[in-house]
This record gives C-alpha cells, structure tokens and sequence, in this order.
C-alpha cells in the first residue's frame, strides 16, 4: 500500500468522553475527529471493534466480524426517535474517568433492547428495507452470531443464578446446543426469534453509526487504521458455529492454547488462551474463512494493523490446562498459502500493518518483506534495558535511527504503559541513556521523545493520545497478563486541548509531516 509521511492519534472509541459510561460512536466522536483534523493529522487508530466478553479485552471478542453493541450512541438513537430524551436523562452517575463495566453493561444494554423494540415496532418501510439489506449482506456472520448471544444470555443468567462467572458454550450449554447441530438450531431460532431480531438490529444499527462516523474522517482527510487480532476467542460465535476450522477436542475445548513465550512484557510468557487454528482444515477450504475475515475488516477500516503478524509463520503452542505459556512449543502455520490466497482474492495491495514484535525470527521478517507489509517499531522498546537483552545497543531495531521508511512507529502501544509513566519508573541508566542519545537532558522527557518519533524516517508515527497529554500509568490501557482494570481509561472532559492540537499541527508540519 501507499505509504504516505503521516502521523496521527490512537484512541479507542471506548475512551471518548460522555455522560453514558463509556466512549460512543456519537458526539463526542465527532468531536473527536475534529479536533484530530485541527491538529493536522491523517491518521486515527483504534482497536478492535468486535463485541467483548469476560474481560472487557477487544482482542477477545464474541465474534470476529459482529460490532461492539456497548459503542452504539444513545444520543443518536434518541435522534432517530427510538429512545425518549428522558432514557438518557436517567442515566446513573457513572465515573467519568474510567469504564466501570459492571455498571455500564446492565444499564445500557437495557437501554439497546429498548431502542431495537422501538425499531422493529415502528420503523418506516424504508428503513426495514435498511435492515433486510443488511441482513443479505452479512449473511454469512449476522444469523450464527445473533443465535450464539440469544442462547449465551440464557445460559450465562444460568450459570450467574449458580454462582457461575460465566456460561462457556462447550462447558455448560446442553450437548446439542453446544454441538450446533443444524435441527436443533433451527428450532432455537424459532424459539428465540424475538433477541435474535433485536442482536440483527443493533448490528444494524452498530454499522450505521460506524459508517457514518468513517464518512466524517474521510471527509476531514483522515485514514482510519483498524486492528484485526490474529486469533480468536473460545466463547465465540466463530468457534462455536464452525468448530472444524478449531483445533479442539470431542467435546469443543482446546487441545492446545495461544500464548507467546517469556519475554520483555512478562517472564511467565503470556498466555492468552485462545484456540489454535486446523490450518490443514483452512487449507482445505481455500482459506475462504480468512477471506471473508479479511474482507469484512478492510470494509470497516481503510488499513487494518494484524495483531500477532508472527503466528502466520509460527506459533507458541500451548497445552491446554497450563498456568503460564512457559510449557508451550512452536508450531508452523500456513502464512505463504494464506496470504497468497488472500491476494486471489482481494487484490495485490491489501493494506495491512504487520505487527511484527516479540521473537522475530529471520521467517517471519521474509513473510513480511515478500508481501510488502510495513513492520511496526515502538520509542519505548529502544531505551527499556528489559528489552531481549538488547538496551544501549546502537543496532537496536527500535532505535530512531534504525527505522526503515516503510514502517509505522509508535511512542507505545496499548500494551505499553504511557509514555511519562515509562519515563517515570525508568531506571537511572535508562533515563541516562535517553539524554546521551538526545544529545541533551530535556525538562519533559517523555515530549522530547514524542518529538523524536515525529522527526524519524518512519513513513507513519503514531501517538497514542495519552502521550500527546503527558498522562502519567493510570492512563495505561492494558497491561498484560493481568485481569481487571484493563481497557477502562477513558479522555477526561476538554483534555484534548485546541492549544495540544496546535502544538501537534505544529510539530507534524515542521518534520513535513501530512502535507499531502
């Protein structure tokens, strides 16, 4: 793909501001994009838009394609007639700072079987002609994943009645549910057909309001950047309903799980849990389930950043049942075969950001560099002395001076604490080691280095908003290998300054970035 010198922002929508609890796809979104456009950037980031489950995660998702219900605008449906002004103005007083979950799911999932009732009860015969739309054109995803979270609330009220956390379809569904079996399934739509309408309108509604939303950014120059995990979640619609494509055993569990190896995030490795692919059963069918993954997040993205890209070439391997992923093995996969089958379909230029970090072998870079994908680096991996062993090495790949032109670099990403937060906890040497390469010791450590992305040779940086603020590590959005507290921080109220935008306008065009 065109790689253009550009710089932007990454926020994810669950972050904006709002009175509701969480980051929306209304106002404040909208908002959002403008003051991206005054700060004279061209690119925004997210992560991914799937609906989350246990854990809040993005990179654990109900489903691979369906769109997170929880980032539908209550003002928007208000403005369409389907709630009343005084649904919002009963909105509890949630914390403003964070996304409390445990509050906000209840009470706005009330608020979007409300709004999706009012819809099928009283839409205008244009509008039904919307959803039938829709519903042709998602066909393949739409009706497995609306039956997959009708029969998950009654079992998940189940299994809570019972103390339960949860109701893991191949661990506590009835065996014929769990089976998917086609004459049982078709009698659970029947029965269930009411939610089953109402998960179909709120995907509808989902991608109205994000399509909108991407109109604005291309309207006001702006890229929209997605990000595609490379594996999927158990409790997912995806695994449930096509359970061949899995490596699983009789019953549906994991023979093996997804993990990566020790390393500079964690010394236990992180386990993430996910079941592996049966590439030979993807291989088998043409890799057609990649495709329509792929198609539908280039749909909803203008370039989508692969997450994991490595776990194309190989992957860590995990018994299932294991605490940590120190026990796991390496495990080839079908990159080549998938990619070019990707091509067949989609095109030569598919625009995709490979996130090519942790154990990078010299296979994985020649996958990357036979398609032409551009790589990622991260500022703060150059100066942390945790990193692989390599800090204060001149040949450090994350240093500024290393970087390639194709590649997209970055202050941190969500995985990463903040920058000032990093700059904070860095050990005597790191921070010594940061003013030697700079050349001098800065007032504001963490500026000068967001500086020092912006005048790189890297085609693309990205900032994540909590560095253009100076937040400090309550601002972080994850950290890994832990549960609980992750994925919640939200843009205080009038943090994103017009005097920041001008700031960031200012810097862009200095370093000739964004003048296209």
């Amino acid at each position: 793909m065109r790689m253009d010198r550009l710089s932007g922002l990454l926020l994810h929508p669950t972050s904006l501001p709002g009175p509701y609890g969480i980051g929306d796809l209304g106002p404040e979104a909208m908002n959002f994009i403008e003051r991206v456009a005054e700060a004279g950037q061209r690119l925004w980031q997210v992560l991914p838009l799937g609906p989350t489950g246990y854990g809040d995660s993005p990179y654990a998702p109900f489903s691979s394609f369906a769109g997170n219900e929880l980032l539908i605008s209550p003002e928007l449906l208000a403005e369409e007639g389907l709630l009343d002004r005084g649904d919002l103005h009963g909105a509890p007083a949630f914390p403003r700072d964070r996304v409390d979950y445990g509050s906000v799911i209840p009470w706005k999932r009330s608020l979007l079987e409300k709004a999706a009732a009012a819809f099928l009860e009283g839409a205008r015969p244009e509008r039904l002609a919307d959803l039938a739309f829709f519903r042709s054109s998602e066909s393949a995803w739409l009706p497995r994943y609306s039956l997959f979270r009708a029969i998950k609330d009654e079992y998940d009220s189940k299994a809570q009645a019972e103390g339960r956390r949860g109701a893991l379809w191949n661990n506590y569904w009835p065996k014929a549910l769990a089976k998917s079996e086609p004459g049982i399934l078709a009698t659970e739509r029947g029965k269930r057909s009411a939610a089953i309408e109402r998960y179909e309108v709120l995907q509808f509604l989902f991608s109205e309001q994000w399509t909108a939303l991407k109109e604005a950014s291309h309207a006001e120059g702006i890229t929209v950047v997605g990000d595609l995990p490379i594996f999927v979640a158990e409790d997912s619609a995806d695994v449930w309903a096509e359970p061949g494509l899995f490596s699983l055993d009789g019953a549906g569990r994991p023979l093996e799980v997804a993990g990566v190896p020790p390393d500079y995030f964690s010394e236990d490795g992180q386990l993430w849990g996910n079941p592996l692919y049966d590439w030979d059963k993807h291989r088998a069918e043409g890799f057609a389930w990649w495709i329509r993954r792929l198609r539908s997040s280039l749909e909803r993205f203008d370039v989508v950043r692969v997450d994991h890209f490595r776990g194309f070439e190989a992957y860590w391997a995990v018994p299932a049942g294991e605490r940590t992923a120190r026990r796991g093995v390496w495990r080839k996969a079908s990159g080549v075969e998938l990619f070019a089958a990707v091509r067949a379909a989609l095109g030569d230029e598919v625009p995709i950001i490979a996130e090519d970090l942790g154990f990078i072998t010299q296979e994985v870079k020649d996958l990357r560099d036979s398609l032409g994908l551009p790589g990622m680096r991260i500022l703060q991996f150059a100066f942390d002395s945790s990193e692989s062993g390599a800090a204060f090495d001149p040949k450090n790949s994350f240093l500024p001076h290393n970087y390639a032109e194709r590649c997209v670099a970055y202050t941190g990403t969500h995985d990463n604490d903040t920058l000032a937060g990093w700059v904070a906890r860095a050990k005597a040497e790191e921070r010594a080691y940061v003013e030697s390469y700079l050349g001098y010791a800065p007032a504001d450590t963490a500026r000068a280095l967001l500086r020092e992305l912006m005048k790189s040779v890297a085609a693309w940086a990205i900032v994540p908003l909590q560095d253009l603020l100076g937040l400090g590590s309550a601002a972080r959005m994850n950290t890994p290998s832990t549960l609980g507290g992750n994925w919640s921080w939200r843009l205080p109220e009038g943090g994103f300054t017009r005097e920041l935008a001008s700031g960031l306008a200012e810097m862009s065009r200095l370093y000739g970035r964004n003048l296209v």
